[in-house]
């Protein structure tokens, strides 16, 4: 099964589209923040939150029984795509439904490879991984440039190094975050 997550208008075929607004016609009527979820342990091959992660889960506990559903409900290397505006983007700021930050650095917090590292350093990062029994791994993710940077990007007018600086200290430098993360499961059971 695969599970197009708060589909909104934007449905996917071979996927269950989600979303709690009837009036968008989903296949299935469902609040996310409605816990637990109503699919079986292991039973989701792929998931696809398109732009709708950012709006779930204003409360950290919501948030967190979210990640450990979605960690429930999926195969161990079920692909997770994950497409949210990037927080420094007025398309993030400007929307008063955007309650939750999504960025590659937070859904490091549920991996536990990233965990015991930082153990190992003494590091302050919280690791939700061990707390919520849980263990994703991001698979890839890429930050996509607003105009007019992507094209001068593109033509070599720009360096990475340049752009990384640029979207540390702006806003508006990029529009949203493109991850993929996927559930391990097989490994952290055998460990935990």
């Amino acid at each position: 099964m695969k599970l197009n997550m708060g589909c909104g208008n934007n449905k996917l075929a071979g996927y269950v589209n989600v979303d709690q607004s009837e009036v968008c016609g989903p296949d299935f009527v469902w609040n996310l923040e409605s816990l637990p979820w109503p699919w079986d342990d292991d039973s989701v091959d792929a998931v696809m939150f398109n732009h709708s992660l950012e709006h779930l889960g204003e409360d950290s506990r919501t948030f967190l029984g979210i990640m450990k559903e979605l960690y429930r409900v999926c195969k161990d290397g079920a692909e997770i795509s994950i497409n949210v505006p990037h927080p420094r983007h007025d398309n993030f700021i400007g929307d008063p439904t955007h309650v939750r930050i999504i960025t590659p650095q937070l859904l490091t917090l549920f991996d536990r490879n990233a965990n015991d590292e930082w153990k190992k350093m003494g590091a302050a990062n919280t690791p939700l991984a061990y707390y919520l029994d849980v263990d994703f791994k991001i698979k890839s993710y890429f930050a996509v440039l607003n105009e007019p940077y992507a094209t001068q990007y593109g033509k070599g007018e720009l360096t990475d190094e340049v752009v990384n600086a640029m979207g540390r200290e702006l806003n508006n430098i990029f529009v949203e975050y493109r991850i993929v993360m996927v559930p391990r499961k097989s490994a952290s059971r055998a460990s935990g």
